[in-house]
């Protein structure tokens, strides 16, 4: 069974969706270019609608500690999510600021973006690749871009991972066929435009992962 996290929630019906899809995480972003960023007070009142045993996820793009700890204080999550962040001495530092397990998230285009990725398994808990943007991309996640899958083909990864960028239902089956990703992370490919979650698509993402 692949578990599947649905990025970027902003509504109750979102999460309803996501839920009831079978997802075993769901994340909020706290990035306010993104049009899927929420204020700590609204993931505050979206975590709420989650149940038990599903992991509620905050995304955060290089952050200032102000910014960690006010989420941190207010929401009650289970994960944070890091992108931008490569310095191991900052991840840990933010991971001690949250009190909370890190998710480092490593943008791939390379064979040596996967090893950079992979230099973090000290700090991290876990990993996530994926694509890397494009250089004039205003957002470092929910581009819907995939990047060479076959990068992390029969790869030993020593801690856990989720596979990210460019998935939809229409492709998620060859993703973790060709990855054995156990984990998957999607956002754009849920979406009938930029920030608004379809349950129909949600539900079609959940099944086709397997």
């Amino acid at each position: 069974m692949t578990a599947v996290k649905i990025c970027g929630l902003s509504t109750p019906g979102g999460v309803a969706a996501s839920v009831a899809a079978g997802a075993r995480f769901v994340g909020f972003v706290f990035y306010p270019p993104s049009p899927r960023a929420v204020s700590p007070a609204q993931a505050a009142a979206l975590a709420v609608e989650v149940p038990p045993g599903i992991g509620k996820v905050g995304l955060f793009v290089d952050p200032t500690d102000a910014e960690m700890e006010a989420v941190a204080a207010t929401v009650p999550l289970d994960f944070i999510q890091v992108h931008k962040v490569a310095d191991p001495a900052r991840l840990r530092a933010l991971k001690s600021r949250a009190s909370l397990p890190l998710i480092a998230a490593q943008p791939v285009e390379t064979a040596a973006d996967v090893e950079a990725g992979l230099a973090l398994a000290g700090v991290a808990d876990m990993l996530l690749f994926d694509a890397k943007p494009a250089r004039d991309a205003t957002l470092p996640g929910g581009n819907g871009v995939a990047f060479d899958w076959r990068l992390l083909a029969n790869r030993r990864i020593p801690l856990p991972w989720m596979l990210a960028g460019g998935l939809t239902p229409d492709n998620v089956a060859q993703a973790v066929m060709l990855t054995g990703a156990r984990m998957v992370d999607v956002s754009s490919g849920v979406e009938s435009a930029p920030g608004i979650k379809d349950a129909d698509r949600i539900d079609a993402f959940v099944r086709a992962a397997g």
